[in-house]
């Protein structure tokens, strides 16, 4: 690059005026306000009200108007809204209407959008929510159609009792073998067990008896529990206790019974064991009766045995010693007491009639009807009686065995008379505090309603704790139960203690009565009748043998009613020093109260 070197020098000219920087150009701010200004729609309501409050400066309105929170300050902006002349959702336009390139149907869109979506906090619950719930209840409706009453077969509890060793919990376990109740491979496994322990024959007692200390010592302790069922009828078997300190387990089981089933032993020895005195044969004989049940089936067990081998003698020698004993407990021995010969451990008799090529004489005696049995086995034998006295049109009267909690306190007892559903209001005894039935089931399974003879749990509401229900009390419907702690009774003097041979005013013994046990003391004696049917008005004591009329009196009260009125509530038992003293009938209540 070169200069021109012919150009002159530059000079400024004399003329020219001095120089002045350019004047600065306008703020934007002013012209953006004025856009906005512009944009704002003056005729909307909105404006005109927040024009108001900015006491007609537009520019304090318009930035009032941006910031839609501050607005809700001002009473005359939320009086306003309130009206209802504008929607909710102007604010949310307003932010929006700047937008210079947002055409009126995008702004129209927009607004709808915000409609809807306001319409939907607005709503709380829309109308497809409860849709996907509508199923449950059908579902539950449906599967409570089948047992809406509860299964119609009639149910009976069965309780077997009877000497220990007799073979109770065998004959149970083949039972349930036979029935289908419980699989091969289990017995297969209890067979395996049994012959650890050098006990072989034992491995149908494990199906019932379930603890280990029972199945070391091959002696029930505690009540065990099953159910199996016929073509006819529903079962719950109450596998029972033999030995003699664990009696007070065997009432509770007896107390719920419908059939008692006395399991005797024919081999040689062991029946005059279990039937001497001091053996269990008589006292669990006795307290079946004294507790309720219809009907009492002996059992012979044991008839395959090498002393026995189905022998006629030795059926006939047992059966005739038991019939007047068992006439002496007050069993109606024609119509109550029925006999059968089984073999508890190997099954003749039990599902199916023993061969006539091991026993020639049973089919001529079941054909005849002899001892009261005109069946040829144990099951048809029980699928063929006729229970009598369950009312269910009658107030609702159930004996609480136990009780425990399980989100809500669930009650467990029997339902002695009448028909209990949820929904219904009861009455505990002797409380007289009252609940709500919540739920109600038979059998762990859930039902519309229990008829009499169901082993029911009961979940109460309105309340109750666990603390409120014990054991002994009795869940009613109106008109209640009575409670009371002073009854006059008739009792038959069965045994006496050792040291103690006549029973005076002031003897005490424990009171079971249904599923309550009580100390109580023998106030009063009014009259004894002995053995030849004489009678001692006022006596000073009476002996072992007697028939008592005398008034008991209890610390606490306890539900109970008169034998004549409801039998299962008026029977009782008096037990002192691990011995049944007396069975007996209560016949008169104190007046009630006003």
């Amino acid at each position: 690059m070169s200069f021109n070197p012919n150009a002159s020098t530059w000079t400024p000219s004399a003329g020219a005026s001095s120089w002045t920087p350019p004047a600065p150009a306008a703020a934007p701010a002013p012209a953006e306000l004025e856009s906005q200004e512009s944009a704002v729609d003056e005729s909307d309501p909105l404006w005109q009200v927040v024009l108001k409050i900015a006491q007609g400066d537009k520019e304090k309105a318009t930035k009032m108007l941006a910031d839609p929170d501050s607005l809700t300050a001002y009473p005359e902006v939320l009086e306003f809204l309130e009206a209802g002349d504008v929607p909710m959702d102007t604010e949310e336009d307003w932010e929006k209407q700047p937008k210079e390139d947002s055409t009126d149907d995008l702004a129209k869109a927009v607004e709808d959008k915000m409609n809807i979506d306001e319409d939907e906090k607005k709503a709380p619950a829309p109308a497809p929510t409860p849709k996907p719930a509508a199923p449950k209840p059908v579902v539950v409706k449906e599967a409570a159609e089948p047992i809406k009453e509860g299964d119609p077969r009639e149910h009976l509890n069965l309780v077997f009792i009877g000497h220990v060793d007799a073979g109770k919990s065998t004959l149970s376990g083949n039972i349930l073998y036979i029935t289908e109740n419980v699989d091969k491979r289990t017995i297969e496994r209890y067979e395996r067990e049994a012959k650890e322990l050098n006990r072989e024959s034992w491995f149908l007692a494990f199906i019932m008896d379930t603890n280990e200390e029972e199945r070391a010592k091959g002696k029930t302790v505690e009540v065990g529990r099953a159910q199996f069922e016929t073509d006819v009828k529903r079962y719950t078997i109450l596998d029972a206790p033999g030995h003699k300190n664990y009696v007070p387990n065997m009432i509770m089981g007896a107390s719920q019974a419908d059939v008692g089933v006395l399991v005797i032993s024919a081999r040689k020895g062991e029946f005059e064991t279990g039937f001497d005195r001091g053996g269990q044969t008589r006292e669990h004989a006795m307290l079946a009766k004294t507790l309720g049940v219809s009907y009492l089936i002996v059992v012979i067990n044991k008839m395959d045995d090498p002393t026995v081998q189905w022998s006629k003698d030795r059926f006939d020698e047992c059966v005739q010693k038991l019939r007047p004993f068992l006439k002496g407990c007050g069993y109606a021995i024609k119509k109550e007491v029925k006999f059968i010969p089984i073999s508890g451990l190997k099954g003749p008799n039990v599902r199916d009639e023993v061969d006539p090529k091991e026993c020639g004489w049973w089919k001529k005696c079941w054909t005849n009807g002899d001892n009261n049995t005109s069946q040829p086995s144990l099951i048809s034998l029980l699928d063929s009686l006729v229970m009598k006295g369950r009312n269910p049109q009658a107030p609702v009267r159930i004996p609480i065995l136990d009780r425990y909690t399980d989100r809500g306190t669930i009650a467990m007892g029997k339902v002695e008379s009448g028909t209990i559903r949820p929904g219904t209001k009861v009455t505990i005894m002797p409380t007289r505090e009252t609940y709500k039935v919540d739920a109600v089931w038979a059998n762990e399974d859930p039902v519309a309603a229990a008829r009499p003879g169901e082993n029911v749990l009961v979940k109460l509401g309105g309340g109750c704790g666990i603390e409120n229900i014990l054991k002994g009390f009795v869940i009613c419907t109106e008109p209640a139960c009575r409670a009371v702690s002073k009854l006059i009774c008739q009792i038959a003097l069965v045994d006496m203690p050792e040291n103690t041979q006549i029973m005076t005013a002031g003897f005490q013994a424990m009171f079971h009565a249904h599923c309550a046990e009580e100390e109580c003391t023998i106030s009063k004696i009014f009259e004894t009748t002995n053995n030849k049917g004489i009678v001692n008005k006022n006596p000073r004591f009476a002996s072992v043998g007697n028939r008592v009329i005398c008034m008991i009196d209890l610390p606490r009260t306890i539900p109970c009613e008169t034998y004549d009125d409801y039998p299962f509530l008026g029977r009782f038992t008096l037990r002192t020093e691990g011995k049944t003293i007396a069975i007996g009938k209560i016949t008169k209540l104190p007046p009630k109260k006003e």
